[in-house]
C-alpha cells in the first residue's frame, strides 16, 4: 500500500497506549489516526473508516474482543491486531475465530512491532511464534482420530475450506468463488458441523492434518 500505514490505538492504560503511539510514530511509515480506552470508543472509531488497522487490547472496559467482534461484524474487511499480557488458549483461539489478524503479546519491541503491522496491512497474519505453536499442539492432540472426517465434505465445502484456510475472510472468499457472503457462511457452518470444529482456525488445521496425513 501507498503512504503511511494508519493506525488507531485501544488500550485503557494511557502510558502504554502513548508509549505504543510515539514509538511505532517514530519507527516511522506510520499514522497514528486515533486513540481511546475503552470498547466503546474503539467501535466508533472504527465506524469512521479512517484507519487501516486497529490495534487493541483484550481487557478494557466492554472487552476488546467482544469490540472486535461487533466491528467484524459491521467491517469484515477491517484488520484488527490484538496486543495483550493475555497468553491464554482460549484468548488466542477465540480470537482467530472472531477474525482478527493478529494476536500480539506485550513486551514485544517497536521495530518487531512495526513489522508486525506493516504485515498485517499488506493482507498478512500473524500470532506471536509460542502461542501458535502451543494453540497447534493442543488441537493437533484434541483433533486426533478426527481428520477422517474430512472427506466427508461435498466438493464446494471443501473448496470453500481451502480457501478459507488461507486466511481470507467470507467476503474474500464469496469474491473469489464468485458466491454470495451468505452462502459461503452456510458452507462454513456445514464444514464446521462435519468436522466437529470449535472455529474457523481448528477446521483449517484439521484439512493441513488430513493434506499431510494424505502424502
Amino acid at each position: 500500500m501507498s503512504g503511511p500505514v494508519r493506525i488507531a490505538i485501544f488500550d485503557d492504560h494511557p502510558l502504554f497506549r502513548e508509549g505504543v503511539s510515539r514509538s511505532i510514530a517514530e519507527v516511522g511509515g506510520f499514522l497514528i489516526v486515533g486513540q481511546g480506552a475503552t470498547a466503546a470508543e474503539a467501535e466508533a472509531h472504527a465506524a469512521s473508516g479512517e484507519q487501516d488497522i486497529v490495534l487493541l487490547d483484550i481487557s478494557m472496559p466492554g472487552g476488546g474482543l467482544e469490540a472486535a467482534a461487533r466491528i467484524l461484524a459491521k467491517a469484515p474487511s477491517q484488520k484488527i491486531v490484538v496486543l495483550t499480557a493475555s497468553e491464554v488458549d482460549a484468548d488466542v483461539a477465540r480470537a482467530l475465530a472472531i477474525g482478527v489478524r493478529g494476536y500480539v503479546v506485550k513486551g514485544v519491541g517497536a521495530n518487531t512491532l512495526a513489522e508486525i503491522l506493516r504485515g498485517v496491512a499488506a493482507g498478512e497474519r500473524y500470532v506471536s511464534p509460542t502461542l501458535s505453536a502451543r494453540l497447534l499442539t493442543d488441537l493437533m492432540h484434541q483433533n486426533k482420530g478426527k481428520t477422517d472426517l474430512v472427506s466427508q465434505l461435498s466438493e464446494r465445502e471443501a473448496e470453500v475450506l481451502n480457501i478459507v484456510a488461507e486466511g481470507l475472510s467470507n467476503k474474500e472468499v464469496a469474491i473469489k468463488l464468485g458466491l454470495q457472503e451468505k452462502t459461503v457462511k452456510h458452507h462454513m457452518t456445514q464444514v464446521m458441523t462435519k468436522l466437529k470444529a470449535r472455529n474457523r482456525t481448528e477446521a483449517a488445521i484439521l484439512l493441513h492434518q488430513s493434506k499431510k496425513r494424505d502424502l
